[in-house]
């Protein structure tokens, strides 16, 4: 979370350009919308016995479990007056949801966005996606669930153990699905991660070209954890 708000500070300074950036959480991690309450939508105590971080966004949204072997997280970020970024908040999200689509797509699987910010498949939710608008800059990051522990969500975030039944986890196998369960195959991460690549490049109409952190970028990063995403006055501040 700290790299994606340090790369929009850089963008914002015209240090660096628009940026796509791919990765996963390790460990795995619940994060909360930037509007939420921890204490409220995480079970805390059972995510510190299972060695499950805890953090809150900076973009709104619900409480989402991100597990390590599961998922990649994609964010992009990019200037405010970008081609890609409209003023009307569903229509950005239409837009740069595209690149998940075409991703599916290259997977086999046939998905479409979903307002306000969702891709489905066969009515299911693959993909959750947030925006945050600061910074003159827009970010947009999701996730795409290659795998999906339903019992692990539920224990993660605050469902009381009582009400965790197989009709629960029914009814959220009825809600959510997976590109393993889609497609009934193994997929792997680097499958995923070069059908992300694809996809974005081809329905964002961009040129991706490799990249790392550079060290400005590295060491506001570095602040940002000392001073905000490590600190209980942020991320329990509701």
């Amino acid at each position: 979370m700290a790299i994606d708000e340090a790369v929009m500070l850089s963008m914002k300074d015209g240090n660096v350009g628009p940026t796509l950036r791919l990765y996963r959480w390790f460990p795995s991690a619940v994060s909360i919308g930037t509007f939420q309450g921890m204490m409220d939508e995480v079970d805390t105590q059972f995510c510190h016995s299972q060695n499950i971080d805890v953090i809150r966004r900076i973009t709104g949204g619900g409480a989402v479990y991100h597990d390590y072997a599961g998922e990649i997280t994609y964010s992009i970020i990019i200037p405010r007056e970008h081609r890609l970024g409209p003023d009307d908040i569903i229509n950005s999200y239409r837009i740069l949801c595209n690149g998940l689509i075409s991703a599916l797509g290259h997977l086999g699987i046939k998905s479409e966005f979903k307002p306000i910010n969702d891709v489905i498949v066969g009515g299911k939710k693959v993909s959750g996606n947030a925006q945050t608008r600061r910074h003159s800059c827009i970010l947009q990051h999701g996730t795409i669930l290659l795998d999906l522990d339903v019992n692990m969500m539920f224990q993660a975030l605050k469902v009381p153990k009582e009400k965790i039944s197989d009709k629960m986890i029914a009814d959220a196998r009825q809600r959510v699905t997976s590109i393993r369960e889609v497609l009934g195959r193994n997929v792997s991460m680097n499958e995923l991660r070069n059908a992300l690549r694809n996809g974005f490049s081809e329905a964002l109409g961009i040129e991706l070209v490799r990249g790392h952190l550079t060290k400005n970028e590295r060491d506001t990063a570095g602040r940002l954890v000392a001073e905000k995403y490590s600190t209980r006055e942020w991320n329990f501040k509701r």
